[in-house]
């Protein structure tokens, strides 16, 4: 099987731990267990002590009950054996597209998108039919668009919401009509859905498996949790022959996840809302610093992100975004993502939740970037 290189994960791999300021990380601002265990309500040293003695066997296979648990608890109507953990989200994605799609068969991939959503099926030999998304459109998909793509030998359609790398947020009646599409043709519908769960107003976001029988939600530790350390993440869905075909497969390329992940992630879940509420604040302070930086500074526009964590920055220099962004870092220790790294040119994505002094201070190191590049 030839996959072709995987742009963004090879370009952090390459220069992230160059950075003075990392402007192209995604999590909200990592925690440390320390803070996890203390916001948890419990003594850390005496938590961790407590640990030394934890015969490091194989487990839970399928997950432990709290983790289960936990996880269905981020959804209106699920039940835990609906659940099944993976390594990360990157082995959720890889899990689904590999257990359903097919050579015979085509899909339809949002752009830009998580390079996984495309190059996985491609590689397997797939035809993946592009749905553009645009900043006249808001990022949104254009739903006549859409229809066209999908016909009867379309089998899955993925989305991404909020989406990476804009941070746009499709309205709950566009998602149902997207269900409409898949339905007609029996379609499933992979939600890569990592960026879900924290809203300003703390309000329940709703997931394509609220909507869609067929829909599968793939979600995450690493983000909105602040646990990528954790790599720990799930597949739900309330279709049977989904969560048959993963398990199958999941016996393949994963067995179990770890027992040290599976326990600190039943502890953020357990306390996911003093989670929420500690990421909440992070991500709406910094979002306006992100917004008033664009207002004041002139050759930069966006379309302001309505969620998750991240954004595209779109400049005016007639530079290619990856010749900009190794520059930027070499002369001023500032990395974002090249817009490249998506199928995009003109722009960068920038992650924004992490410490609101690196933001600042790596936003205006960008502006004294394009003031000298003119």
């Amino acid at each position: 099987m030839r996959i072709k290189n995987f742009k963004v994960e090879q370009w952090m791999n390459e220069f992230e731990n160059n950075a003075v300021y990392n402007l192209a990380e995604t999590c909200i601002d990592s925690m440390t267990l320390r803070e996890l265990l203390e916001l948890a309500g419990k003594k850390p040293e005496e938590y961790l002590s407590s640990l030394a003695d934890k015969r490091m066997t194989y487990g839970h296979i399928e997950g432990s009950p709290e983790l289960l648990t936990g996880i269905a608890s981020l959804y209106k109507d699920i039940e835990e054996s609906q659940v099944i953990p993976t390594h990360g989200a990157v082995g959720a994605n890889h899990q689904v597209i590999l257990s359903l799609i097919e050579a015979k068969d085509n899909m339809v991939s949002v752009m830009p998108t998580y390079q996984q959503h495309y190059s996985i099926p491609e590689s397997i030999g797939a035809e993946v039919r592009t749905l553009q998304l645009t900043p006249e459109n808001r990022f949104l998909p254009d739903l006549n668009t859409l229809k066209s793509l999908v016909d009867e030998n379309t089998k899955m359609i993925t989305i991404n919401n909020p989406n990476n790398p804009s941070g746009s947020w499709m309205p709950l009646d566009t998602m149902k009509e997207i269900a409409k599409i898949a339905e007609r043709v029996g379609a499933y519908i992979l939600s890569d859905e990592v960026y879900r769960g924290i809203s300003e107003d703390n309000s329940y976001m709703p997931s394509i498996v609220d909507i869609y029988d067929k829909g599968i939600s793939v979600g995450s530790m690493s983000k909105i949790f602040s646990l990528a350390g954790l790599r720990l993440g799930w597949i739900v869905s309330k279709d049977s022959d989904v969560l048959q075909a993963c398990r199958t497969r999941r016996d393949y390329d994963t067995i179990s996840c770890g027992g040290l992940d599976d326990l600190f992630a039943s502890i953020a879940l357990i306390n996911k809302e003093k989670v929420f509420q500690r990421n909440r604040k992070i991500i709406k302070n910094n979002r306006q610093i992100l917004d008033n930086w664009i207002n004041e500074t002139k050759d930069v526009h966006y379309i302001k992100p309505e969620a998750g964590t991240t954004a595209l920055i779109y400049y005016r220099r007639n530079i290619p975004s990856y010749d900009l962004c190794v520059k930027l870092l070499k002369e001023k220790g500032v990395l974002f993502t090249p817009g490249a790294c998506f199928e995009l040119e003109g722009c960068v994505r920038i992650g924004y939740a992490f410490d609101s002094k690196t933001l600042r201070e790596g936003l205006d190191k960008f502006a004294e970037f394009l003031e000298e590049n003119q």
